[in-house]
């Protein structure tokens, strides 16, 4: 059953952002793991995307640059949408070029609120982003499927 952003919107901020990624391993087995993410526009494009903050030097990453597609789920009870598409990489190891560098503690910011959160002291958060060395992820929706 197709579904759209609006309906993953309301699943991911009723569910803190909790949503478990999906991509393949060289062998074609699947890597999943769990994220906060939320729907908000690429920086790049404009269009509606779901994006999320991945600390830099993980098998998610690198996986990500190598398939280059993920999905994925958010839930709430037994309502449920998967998001599935190419992804979009931006951080200090992942520059993009349509997208100044310096601008990335905000787009860091701006997509971790998407996904609901929130900081006391955003000089902190920066800092500890910077330190991780981590990357703005978003997946394109080509395909949004679910329940809800």
């Amino acid at each position: 059953m197709a579904v759209d952003l609006e309906v993953v919107r309301g699943l991911a901020v009723a569910e803190h952002g909790l949503a478990t990624i999906a991509t393949t391993r060289p062998d074609g087995t699947v890597h999943a793991s769990v994220v906060n993410a939320g729907v908000l526009d690429h920086p790049v494009t404009g269009k509606p995307t779901v994006g999320f903050v991945a600390r830099g030097g993980t098998k998610k990453l690198e996986l990500l640059r190598r398939t280059g597609n993920a999905a994925i789920v958010f839930r709430r009870g037994w309502s449920w949408a998967s998001v599935q598409g190419a992804t979009s990489l931006i951080g200090p190891d992942d520059p993009e070029p349509a997208f100044p560098g310096a601008e990335l503690p905000r787009l860091l910011r701006e997509v971790f609120v998407a996904a609901t959160g929130t900081h006391d002291d955003w000089d902190e958060y920066d800092r500890v982003m910077a330190a991780e060395r981590r990357v703005a992820v978003f997946v394109d929706p080509a395909r949004i499927t679910g329940n809800a």
